[in-house]
This record gives C-alpha cells, sequence and structure tokens, in this order.
C-alpha cells in the first residue's frame, strides 16, 4: 500500500527519511546520489526548486520499484533477474506489423519525411520499450498493494496573494487550483476542455480560482479580461469565459459587447463598464501577482501551491491532484 505523509519542514539533511517499503528506509542522500546524476535539461524551464523536486521524486521512484521487486525476489525464493524475466519481459507481447504501422500513421509528422522501411526497425524497438516499462509498472502496482510504502518527500509549494476573483468549486475543497491565463493565449484555449475535465471527475475536491494574466504580446488579452471582470459583475463571468475561449477569433471590441448580449447581460451596464476600464486595476493586481511568484507564460497553474506550467495533459494534473489528496487523507 502507497501512502503519503507530511513533514513539518522541508527535508534539508542528508540523513532524513524519505521513504519506507516495509522496513527499509530511504534517506535523502541515496535519493540524491541517483537524482543529482540527471541533466537539468531534462525539467526545461522549471525553476530551481520545482526542478530538484522532479529529480527527487522520479530518483525516489526508481528506488522504490527496486526495492519492491528484491524483497519481492527474497520472499518467493527466486533470483532477481529470473522474478523480471517472468514478471515484466514475459509478458511484453510481440510488436506486429501492424503495430508499427498504426504508430507510424499517427506520428508521421514527427519522422520528418522518413518511410516506414526507414522506420520501421527504430518503431519496433520503441513500443517494445514503452511496453516493457507497462509491464514494469503493472507489476510494481502488484507489488504495492502487498508492501506498505510511506512517501515523505515534500514539494516546493509557491504562496500566491489572495485576490476576489471568480471561482469554482467550495472553498473548503482540499485542492485550491489557481489559474493564471490569458484569453487570447492558444495554449490557454488548449487548457480549456482540460479544466473542465478536472472539474468533472473530481467535483468538489477542486477549488479553481481564475486571476487574469494578459500578455504583452495578445493585444486582445487585456480588453478580454477586463471584459471578463465586467460580465462578473453580472454574474455571467464563467458563461463569458466559455464563450471567449470557445472562439478567440471573436476577442474584437464589439465582439466582446455581442457575445455580453447574447448571454443575457444588461448592455448598457456591460457596456459602460468596458468603456470605463472599470476592472483595469483588477487586471494590474493580477498581472502583479503572478509576476511575484515568477509567472512568465500562460497558463500558469497553482496546484496547492504546486506550480505545472502550459498546456500540460490531463495525466499531469491527475498525478499532482490525486498526490495531494492522498497527502490531506495522510494528515487525518
Amino acid at each position: 500500500m502507497l501512502t503519503y505523509s507530511r513533514t513539518a519542514a522541508a527535508l534539508t539533511v542528508p540523513n532524513d527519511i524519505v521513504a519506507s517499503v516495509g522496513s527499509k528506509s530511504i534517506t535523502l542522500a541515496e535519493v540524491d546520489d541517483r537524482a543529482l546524476q540527471q541533466t537539468t535539461g531534462t525539467f526545461g524551464n522549471m525553476r530551481l526548486a520545482q526542478a530538484l523536486f522532479e529529480a527527487r521524486r522520479i530518483a525516489l521512484e526508481g528506488i522504490v520499484d527496486e526495492l519492491l521487486i528484491e524483497q519481492d525476489a527474497k520472499t518467493r525464493g527466486v533470483p532477481q533477474a529470473a522474478l523480471i524475466d517472468q514478471e515484466i519481459t514475459k509478458k511484453v507481447g510481440p510488436v506486429s506489423d501492424e503495430d508499427i504501422a498504426t504508430w507510424f500513421q499517427q506520428n508521421q509528422s514527427r519522422l520528418q519525411g522518413a518511410t516506414i522501411d526507414q522506420v520501421r526497425t527504430a518503431i519496433r524497438g520503441f513500443l517494445t520499450q514503452q511496453r516493457t516499462l507497462e509491464a514494469r509498472r503493472a507489476y510494481v502496482d502488484r507489488l504495492k498493494t502487498k508492501t506498505v510504502v510511506r512517501v515523505a518527500l515534500e514539494p516546493p509549494r509557491t504562496v500566491v496573494s489572495k485576490a476576489d476573483r471568480p471561482t469554482k468549486g467550495p472553498a473548503t475543497a482540499p485542492v485550491e487550483m489557481i489559474e493564471f491565463s490569458d484569453f487570447q493565449c492558444p495554449f490557454c484555449e488548449r487548457a480549456f476542455p482540460t479544466v473542465a475535465k478536472i472539474l468533472s471527475e473530481y467535483g468538489d475536491k477542486i477549488h479553481l480560482v481564475y486571476r487574469h494574466f494578459p500578455l504583452n504580446g495578445h493585444p486582445q488579452a487585456r480588453p478580454a479580461a477586463e471584459a471578463a471582470q465586467c460580465a462578473a459583475e453580472q454574474g455571467k463571468f464563467w458563461e463569458y469565459h466559455d464563450r471567449l475561449f470557445g472562439d478567440q477569433t471573436k476577442l474584437g471590441d464589439a465582439d466582446l459587447k455581442k457575445t455580453a448580449g447574447e448571454l443575457g447581460m444588461n448592455a448598457a451596464q456591460f457596456d459602460a463598464c468596458v468603456d470605463s476600464h472599470k476592472y483595469k486595476d483588477e487586471i494590474d493586481a493580477d498581472l502583479s501577482a503572478g509576476m511575484e511568484v515568477g509567472v512568465n507564460g500562460t497558463p500558469t497553474f497553482f496546484i496547492n501551491g504546486r506550480e505545472l506550467t502550459g498546456a500540460q495533459p490531463y495525466e499531469a494534473f491527475k498525478s499532482i491532484i490525486d498526490n495531494e489528496l492522498a497527502l490531506k487523507n495522510a494528515s487525518r
């Protein structure tokens, strides 16, 4: 069974125990011996604290997996190599020509014009490796149901200044997700359905806070942000938000006002609000709050203070949210 626990303070001492597998403890020094061998390029543009945590998390996951397999081999009285062959290698099905053709068709844009014959061997190797990793993960997951695994590696957290902004979900939800976004940003548009899926899947476990971060390179983003706040004044923020992300070609001044009318708002009130830039200071405050915590692109999310940048896949959000829910349960 995999469990998480919160530590009173950040782990900084090499002898700190960051995880245990059954009765075997893992120290921060053991993790860093492996984590610090990774290249900085692995973590892209992450800030140092976040990159270090990710390196440690990946290293710790590997050490835990190895200990689980080692302990299973001892329990069953068989060599590790034989066990890995039985539980992983032999469960990896062969890659067929049809599998290769399907992958080739789905990924031609990544292959720079190469023919299927030129990349057949490479695709076969890639798919075999992928299936091997999946088989290993399935095996380790089974072991975790039989062995107590405790993880106490605390992620870095960012405190974002509070503001009265549109929200979804109860304020008492165990997970707060703050989104800094830009209505003209294509990556924010791409993240829009992912956020909707998160809210649908997790329900009242998520408290979403929307913060404005119109980028300088997007001239229609600030007027759209101010207009959205005018919509919020009439209780229509989320309907307006959804319409803007539903069609980013309609962000001109006339379009912003037309959308408000289509949503049944008081046109005179909305137009006066937009024309007077009534909510300029609120947008400036969001920009300042974002810059204070290092936001330099959109979308940027803070999930209980844990930063996630860009139009990440649903699985990236799920990993953090599930971990946070586990941490909340562990602290009860």
